[in-house]
């Protein structure tokens, strides 16, 4: 089998963590095929990510290249995540005032209310999927909540998300074409509904946000909602998974922020390094003929930083393959770095802590119904985590 297809089996997405290691040592900035069929460069290291990261050389805006214009790109694209300044100062601007951290906190109570909601539904159960009844259902009830969607069409979004995210891998490519004209149709008629009758929802703000006088564009819109849905709820689905994977898998942490609940911040933050929700940066590009770290990178290169194999880079992190809820303050970079930093951390982090906490209290004696090996993984080139989490609750 060809090396960079290893990279990318059902083994390696199991447990990517010892083909990580060799990286680092071996070849860092690696050549590589992803699956969809592009070649590029793939960053492993620690330090090397953050520059990458960080470097206004490496581009996210592909129409910036060889003089195309944003016009021809997917409309899902036409937001802050796939823009470089200005343009991404402007598309953040009209949004981050919905995530100030003001406006996370005071979610604190009503993200509560619906964790219990859920647990009371999951209580009169022996065997619970932990992903499908708990840690999907919190962040799409709140990221609906907060844009405005209907309760009724929650599931469509899901599915939506789904295919987008999983489409990012070459096998599951076909899939992603079946359902986005339906996305786009159902965002064209909620737009219209919203102009006519706005509310206090997101989605009226963005509708009607001005920022020095600019408003978001038709296309616009569609991105940034797309992101907001995705991003808004994908991340907190997996790192709510994955956590509660680590703390099962290590069972002695488990007790220990059982008996010291004060911890839950710190065991967040570590499950976020040791085990991230996302995999891997979305597509950047070499914007320019540059050299990176002594390696040449010609203009158009697509370049990608494992974000898992930074968080396990020795080099910046003491025993990096060990769980450790009480380590110190992590400078992780599962919500990446730079100008690019995700906007939806806090809420994230504040959804992850609560469901996590209120989980370990309802459920103190729950445990894995099937072994590890018998987890499947998702598959794609973004999110890492499990399709579902089997759990005994008793």
């Amino acid at each position: 089998m060809d090396p960079d297809r290893r990279l990318f089996s059902k083994e390696f997405t199991r447990n990517p963590y010892p083909a990580y290691s060799k990286l680092r040592e071996t070849d860092p900035i690696h050549r590589i095929r992803f699956p969809d069929g592009q070649e590029g460069w793939l960053i492993t290291q620690y330090e090397d990510a953050v520059e990458a990261l960080k470097d206004p050389r490496i581009i996210k805006d592909a129409s910036k290249l060889y003089g195309g214009s944003r016009e021809y790109q997917s409309v899902f694209m036409n937001n802050m995540l796939f823009s470089d300044p200005p343009d991404h100062k402007r598309l953040r601007g009209l949004v981050q005032k919905a995530f100030t951290p003001h406006m996370i906190a005071g979610m604190r109570g009503r993200i509560q209310e619906i964790a219990d909601e859920l647990l009371n539904e999951a209580a009169g159960k022996n065997k619970f999927d932990l992903i499908n009844g708990f840690a999907f259902p919190l962040p799409i009830i709140v990221i609906c909540e907060i844009l405005g969607v209907p309760s009724e069409d929650r599931d469509k979004f899901r599915l939506w998300s789904n295919t987008l995210i999983e489409g990012s891998n070459s096998e599951y490519a076909p899939q992603m074409f079946l359902h986005m004209n339906d996305f786009i149709q159902y965002l064209s008629l909620w737009f219209e509904k919203v102009r006519l009758h706005p509310g206090l929802d997101l989605i009226s703000q963005l509708i009607q946000a001005e920022d020095g006088g600019d408003q978001l564009t038709e296309r616009e819109l569609y991105g940034v909602v797309t992101l907001l849905i995705i991003a808004g709820h994908e991340t907190t689905v997996n790192l709510i998974g994955n956590t509660v994977l680590a703390l099962l898998e290590h069972p002695e942490q488990l007790k220990l922020l059982e008996k010291q609940p004060e911890l839950i911040q710190n065991a967040i933050e570590e499950a976020l390094r040791y085990n991230g929700p996302v995999e891997f940066s979305t597509s950047r590009w070499a914007g320019e003929n540059m050299e990176f770290k002594g390696v040449p990178f010609r203009k158009g290169d697509l370049v990608i930083v494992s974000l898992n194999s930074a968080n396990h880079d020795p080099k910046q992190f003491k025993d990096p393959e060990v769980f450790e809820i009480t380590r110190d303050k992590s400078p992780h970079l599962a919500f990446g770095k730079g100008i690019h930093h995700c906007l939806g951390a806090p809420l994230a982090r504040l959804e992850g802590e609560i469901a996590i906490s209120s989980l370990i209290e309802r459920f103190p004696e729950m445990r894995l119904a099937v072994g590890k090996d018998e987890l499947v993984w998702r598959p794609g080139m973004i999110v890492r985590g499990v399709k579902e989490l089997p759990l005994l609750l008793k």
